[in-house]
């Protein structure tokens, strides 16, 4: 604590250099001043939260505090934090929590901004941590939970601040002065505090306290930040105490009952860990805690409100337990009153008596008698100064009691103004650091004002070189018009240039041919010298052989003279020698010619295994081309029996359409204008990608990957296109609906003729399908003119027609939903057995039904809201829904039809539990609400994101609306069964003629009833023709043909 208190005082010291430096320094100051900053930071950050098991000490995290109040954020411990491996050290992450709470309670108020975009980190690690049940982890994520509680708890609460000390009055106007912010703001504070009291017990739990270990560094690294819970939940005790007050002056008691039950809990748990926490020798060195009283506030009795005693935590400035000095005046009263009554004691009865007060031998002239009055008489004395001395003793404890909570509340006092003291120092260095920069700042506009000056002479002399250089550009100009010139006749140069370089060439040329023609006489002659070697050669053999003459006549020329047999000796030594070269040269040549002999056998056979090869390589070559080439047009068949496989079954998915639109179940099928303009241009895009497809096909047979999707897709889009369009023409006119319908079936034929160009090879390339899109234009405009042309409203009140039709949908279905049940409350009131488990069956499904149209209208108003919101852009939503007012008279259409189906549907289930209607009528209601709800969902879907998560709730709630109409239709049937009575089919008492007689009869039932079948069915689309004709009527449409 003695730390604490220095590093308290020594808090101003180091701002006023940072000061000074940052007045000297200038620019580069700032930017050194800064990186001084940051490093100091770094290190403080980086010893406070490391990996030893030890308390956090104090001074790292006040410099961590100060830090945030010199740069007005917390940028820089984040920055320094989030380099910190936090999941991988638990005692790491512990730490960090501990100086972060600091932080958010000390620091800046711009730390908790800063701060508040890592709330999701926070969360992800807490989630991390909690997979340990055992050690660091559990705390680490218990503190995550709690800190993102305290950040939550601030930003919807911005008036508190991060230490909670506020003021009665302030707590008032956090509220508002409005039960209902009041009401909220209690269970906010309950939700903190229970955060707050979770982390204390678990930190309780961890540590074992049959040991001392709150002297062990252990121990202290985890109760050194329960000193932060411990000033948090001291002030949300207070706030709440209050608040329920207040909230029990405004509510009746039953409303807050829930608060009083967990306040009594909270109430439990803070008082026990407040009375632990003060037994722990590592807190009573640092933090006073205060003691909770022995039962909780009435809060039923409104003045018990004055008895309510603010707890006060209280850091001591020095380490000495602040009850030695209460205890130490109480033992002096104690002292004192005992002096008083001896003095009191000797007055009356003397000093002597005092020494031995029942020595009555000693006393002479004393009778028996009086002796016992005497002794009565000192009992009833001192019975009385035992008395007065208890009530002395009363008084000085409570007294004392009144000292030490006035102490305490002084020594609160005194910490908080040593705190507004702190932060008044605080305040006043941020001053004169902001008037140290307004001081440079007047020096830097004074500097601007005299750059001013220069840059406006310099301006001037830029005018004047302007002037010169304007001169000089003119200048520039006529010379530029005299190169012009000149360029002009350097071209007429470079030209006869070019001509000249032409007959350069021609002239190489004809010196490269003339070279060619030296070249070849060079060859010429080279083998003339070859021939003259050879007659060169037979020369030499020629001489040789005189020679051999020559050594016949010498050989008989012996009877020369001495001079001529020195000559002939001389001639043989020459002789001899030549004999040798002779020699010599002739196994040279002769092991040259073996050499060349081998030379030229080895060149024969690796000219033979050479050929050889080649003509192995050349079979293999043309082996392997050969099965390329079968592999390769094994390939294209392959490819090209695939497409027209494909296009086989694209023409058996048209063709099916096609004859479903002969089909008598079809009829009943309708379909939108809209829908069936999205389907043709849907199929339109295909075409195009289809061509394209082709094209990529015919340049390359073998690359089939983009042509048969293209083909499927077009296959189902086309027939989707004529099923829909068949569909449309049974709401359409009758002239509108012929024209569809011919449409629909010219489109189908031209797109079966199509795939079958397809599918032949010859007629492959010529395959067109320019008239099937011809006639998805026919629909397209056929669809155009069928569309709804508008409601009878101006366009500025569409929007409000929405959101009306939208409200009366959704109070149809709530009234739809009472009726059920004020149906199925009657039913079971009057009815009994089977008819009672059916209507209860019926009506069950009735209400499922009601609630997920319910679901689902919610959807849609979110899905719309979403699309209005996204689509307007800088609009308002009357205009969005005006510019778009097609889709906005869809979905006031599709509204109108979900709530008289609603209404429909339980009309019809009043008379069916009644005994009065049809059960069948049940089961067409629930049909055409399902229809309806579709249409909703389609007007919806519309203009909605595919990724939209509002587009998929009201997909799962159109699956949900399905699933209770199929529900709605079961139980009808199974009601129906159950009700209906079957007649047994007995045919054992009949002869053969009678059974032949009630086999024509069913004959003739059985066509009786397909007759009536096809008639109904027949007046069906005739009904639903002319319902087509009345809501284009009511809609514009014979106005927009007319036009």
């Amino acid at each position: 604590m003695d730390r604490v208190s220095s590093s308290m005082k020594q808090v101003t010291n180091p701002l006023p250099k940072v000061l000074s430096r940052r007045a000297g320094g200038g620019g580069g100051g700032l930017e050194a001043e800064r990186e001084s900053f940051e490093r100091a930071q770094t290190v403080s950050i980086n010893k406070a939260i490391n990996t030893q098991e030890v308390a956090v000490k104090e001074k790292h995290a006040r410099t961590c505090i100060l830090g945030t109040h010199h740069e007005k954020g917390a940028q820089t411990f984040w920055s320094v934090v989030n380099r910190l491996p936090l999941s991988g050290n638990a005692v790491l992450c512990w730490k960090f929590c501990h100086v972060f709470h600091k932080l958010l309670r000390d620091g800046h108020s711009n730390v908790l901004k800063d701060s508040v975009r890592y709330k999701n980190e926070l969360s992800d690690m807490s989630r991390m941590w909690g997979h340990l049940s055992e050690g660091y982890g559990q705390l680490c994520s218990i503190y995550l939970k709690l800190l993102r509680t305290k950040m939550e708890f601030h930003t919807k609460n911005p008036r508190f601040p991060g230490n909670l000390q506020m003021s009665d009055r302030q707590l008032d106007e956090a509220g508002e002065n409005d039960v209902n912010n009041f009401f909220q703001l209690t269970v906010e504070m309950f939700d903190y505090l229970e955060c707050e009291l979770n982390l204390f017990q678990t930190v309780f739990n961890s540590l074992d306290m049959s040991r001392s270990v709150s002297v062990t560094a252990a121990g202290q690294c985890r109760l050194a930040p329960l000193i932060q819970v411990i000033l948090d939940c001291s002030h949300l005790y207070d706030y709440t105490v209050k608040l329920l007050f207040k909230l029990h002056s405004c509510l009746p008691a039953d409303t807050l009952q829930g608060h009083r039950d967990r306040f009594l809990e909270q109430f439990r748990k803070l008082k026990d860990l407040f009375y632990r926490s003060s037994n722990l020798q590592y807190f009573k060195r640092l933090i006073q805690i205060p003691q909770l009283p022995e039962n909780p506030p009435n809060f039923l009795r409104a003045s018990a409100l004055s008895e309510h005693i603010s707890p006060v935590v209280v850091i001591p400035a020095e380490a000495s337990s602040p009850d030695s000095e209460p205890i130490t005046d109480l033992v002096e009263m104690d002292t004192a009153s005992q002096s008083l009554f001896d003095n009191k004691f000797d007055d009356i009865f003397g000093s002597s008596f005092s020494n031995d007060p029942f020595n009555f031998n000693s006393q002479n002239g004393m009778n028996k008698d009086d002796k016992d009055r005497l002794i009565e008489q000192l009992y009833r004395e001192i019975g009385a100064l035992k008395e007065e001395l208890e009530n002395f003793k009363a008084e000085s404890e409570r007294r004392a009691l009144q000292l030490r909570g006035r102490i305490s509340e002084l020594e609160a006092e005194l910490a908080e103004q040593r705190h507004l003291k702190q932060q008044a120092l605080d305040e006043s260095e941020f001053l004169r650091a902001e008037l140290e920069e307004l001081k440079k700042r007047r020096e830097d506009t004074e500097k601007a004002q005299r750059s001013l000056t220069e840059i406006e002479r310099k301006a001037q002399a830029n005018e004047q070189r302007y002037t010169k250089l304007k001169e000089k550009y003119s200048e520039l100009v006529q010379n530029h018009a005299d190169l012009l010139r000149k360029n002009a006749e350097v071209t007429k140069q470079v030209t006869v240039a070019r001509q000249a370089q032409g007959d350069v060439e021609r002239e190489k040329k004809e010196l490269e041919d003339s070279f060619q023609r030296v070249s070849e006489q060079a060859q010429r002659k080279s083998q003339e010298q070859t021939e003259v070697l050879e007659t060169l050669k037979r020369e030499l053999a020629a001489s040789k052989q005189e020679l051999q003459a020559l050594q016949g006549t010498l050989e008989s020329s012996t009877q020369l003279g001495v001079e001529q047999s020195t000559r002939i000796a001389g001639l043989e030594q020459e002789r001899d020698s030549l004999s040798q070269a002779a020699e010599q040269h002739s196994e040279e040549m002769a092991a040259l010619r073996a050499e060349l002999q081998q030379l030229q056998d080895t060149l024969s056979s690796e000219k033979e295994s050479s050929k050889k090869m080649l003509e192995t390589l050349q079979t293999q070559l043309k082996d392997k081309e050969n099965v390329e080439q079968a592999f390769q047009q094994r390939l294209s068949q392959e490819q090209f029996a695939l497409l027209q496989g494909t296009t086989q079954e694209a023409e058996q998915m048209v063709q099916d359409s096609l004859s479903r639109l002969e089909d008598p179940a079809h009829i009943s099928c309708t379909s939108s204008a809209d829908y069936l303009l999205s389907r043709t241009l849907a199929a339109s895009d295909c075409i195009e990608r289809l061509q394209d497809a082709q094209s990529k096909y015919l340049s390359n047979r073998t690359d089939m990957s983009s042509l048969l999707p293209c083909v499927a897709l077009f296959a189902h889009l086309i027939s989707d296109t004529i099923l829909q369009g068949s569909a449309t023409s049974h709401m359409a006119p009758m002239e509108p609906a012929d024209r569809l319908l011919e449409a629909c079936k010219q489109c189908g034929s031209e797109a079966m003729s199509y795939l079958g160009a397809l599918r032949e090879p010859g007629t492959l390339e010529g395959a067109d399908c320019t008239p099937v899109r011809n006639c998805l234009s026919r629909i397209s405009a056929i669809g155009e003119a069928l569309r709804p042309k508008g409601l009878d409203v101006k366009q500025e009140e569409l929007g409000d027609l929405v959101d009306k039709e939208m409200a009366a949908t959704s109070a149809a279905i709530e009234t739809a939903a009472a009726r059920i049940e004020e149906m199925l409350s009657k039913a079971r009131a009057d009815d009994t057995g089977v008819k009672l488990e059916v209507n209860e069956r019926i009506l069950g499904s009735c209400t499922g039904l009601m609630q997920a149209i319910q679901v689902l209208v919610l959807s849609s108003k979110d899905l719309q809201r979403e699309i209005v919101e996204s689509g307007r852009g800088a609009a308002s939503p009357k205009e969005f829904y005006a510019k778009n007012s097609r889709w906005t008279e869809g979905l006031i259409s599709a509204s109108k039809a979900v709530g008289w189906g609603a209404t429909v549907m339980v009309d019809a289930a009043d008379l069916v539990v009644q005994g009065k209607g049809k059960f069948e009528e049940l089961m067409v209601c629930s049909h055409e609400i399902a229809a309806s709800t579709a249409q909703l969902v389609a007007a919806s879907k519309v203009k909605a994101d595919k990724d939209s998560a509002n587009l998929s709730k009201l997909q799962q709630a159109s699956r949900g609306v399905n699933q209770a109409t199929a529900g709605v239709v079961a139980s009808t049937k199974s009601g129906k069964s159950q009700i209906e009575e079957k007649d047994s089919m007995d045919f054992s008492s009949m002869t053969l003629t009678q059974i032949k007689r009630q086999e024509m009869d069913s004959q003739v039932r059985v066509l009786e009833l397909e007759n009536q079948l096809q008639k109904e069915r027949q007046k069906l689309g005739e009904l639903r023709k002319k319902h087509y004709e009345l809501a284009g009527v009511a809609e514009g449409w014979e106005e927009d043909a007319a036009d």
